[in-house]
């Protein structure tokens, strides 16, 4: 989803106006090996990110909207597009949010946004099978219908469970999100229901870890981890130190699951590189903060640390834009209410 582009401006600007280690932090980014950029000009609206299991180094993304019925392979060493999947037998996709590696060794495609914030009645998920080699390729697939037992509803997080392959989806709502879960296997006959298992915040994307024990979700300015048991998210969450940036829109884990990657819109979007803190009983190690992460950020999980007063104003200034944002939502809502209808 597009945000308005002067509020990104003056929202990133302040954030470094008012927390001049935030600045000194992003410039360090490029010297972290982890993180790249996405340098293909036609991917301008990464919305989505998840890491190749047969080719090191890989991850998959697309564009938001207004692309096609794309998938690119980006290789993390140069931040270049080395293969470009084109889907067929599916209709023309509408607002494709996410992208998710299942255990079946498919990738599942989720055209899932719904600006209007609930007046579509269904929305799809697409898969197919991730290439076994690295090239511009057709292929065909499936196509599932989604609705939701609540009703509809706008959601950008679609994460596929690595061990059950279940798939479930994070609702996005500037009040209270909701973590919906998919029947045991989808179905391309007929509807797929989505049912509400637990609320979660302003939600923009997420990913299990590889083992299936952990949920991260991101939003615009948070992070946390979730531990899983029993098909739900326990408690209210670990932060985790996510990068500050403009459009925060993607985030996955690494194969082997030491590392979150975080991503993000524009073209030439910086995909930024976050350490996972040692699970309870590991040892204790403290990474430093993340490249590009907001200023007093520690490792993941770890508490902010004020460092002459730039956290606190950079902290107000954080509400301020989310104030920002929620008005530039609702001001947009109302006028897309009064233009045209859905989508076909």
């Amino acid at each position: 989803m597009r945000l308005l582009p002067l509020l990104t401006a003056f929202t990133a600007a302040a954030v470094l106006t008012a927390t001049p280690a935030a600045a000194a932090a992003t410039a360090t980014a490029a010297t972290d090996v982890s993180d790249f950029t996405i340098r293909d000009p036609r991917i301008t609206e990464s919305s989505g990110l998840a890491a190749s299991r047969v080719h090191p180094g890989v991850y998959w993304t697309h564009n938001d909207s207004d692309d096609g019925p794309y998938v690119y392979a980006v290789d993390s060493a140069t931040g270049k597009t080395v293969a470009r999947v084109t889907m067929t037998g599916i209709g023309r996709p509408r607002d494709v949010e996410a992208i998710s590696l299942g255990p079946d060794g498919q990738l599942y495609v989720a055209d899932i946004g719904d600006n209007r914030d609930g007046t579509w009645d269904h929305v799809w998920i697409y898969r197919f099978p991730e290439p076994r080699e690295l090239a511009d390729v057709t292929v065909k697939a499936e196509q599932f219908t989604v609705r939701y037992a609540d009703g509809p509803r706008n959601a950008e997080a679609l994460m596929v469970h690595p061990v059950t392959g279940r798939v479930y989806i994070a609702s996005k709502n500037e009040r209270t999100g909701g973590l919906y879960e998919g029947p045991e296997r989808l179905s391309a006959d007929g509807a797929n229901v989505f049912r509400r298992i637990a609320d979660v915040p302003w939600v923009t994307d997420g990913a299990f870890s590889p083992d299936g024990g952990r949920l991260t979700l991101r939003g615009y300015f948070f992070a946390k981890t979730y531990p899983w048991r029993d098909g739900r998210p326990e408690g209210t969450g670990e932060p985790v130190a996510a990068p500050w940036q403009g459009q925060a829109e993607s985030v996955t884990y690494s194969p082997d699951g030491s590392t979150l990657l975080f991503g993000s819109e524009g073209v030439n979007s910086r995909v930024i590189a976050v350490p996972v803190r040692p699970t309870a009983g590991a040892p204790s190690a403290r990474p430093a903060a993340p490249s590009g992460a907001p200023p007093g950020s520690g490792a993941p999980g770890a508490a902010a640390k004020p460092e002459g007063g730039a956290f606190t104003k950079g902290a107000m200034v954080l509400v301020l834009a989310t104030a920002l944002v929620l008005g530039g939502r609702r001001l947009v809502r109302r006028k897309r209410r009064r233009g045209a209808g859905p989508a076909a």
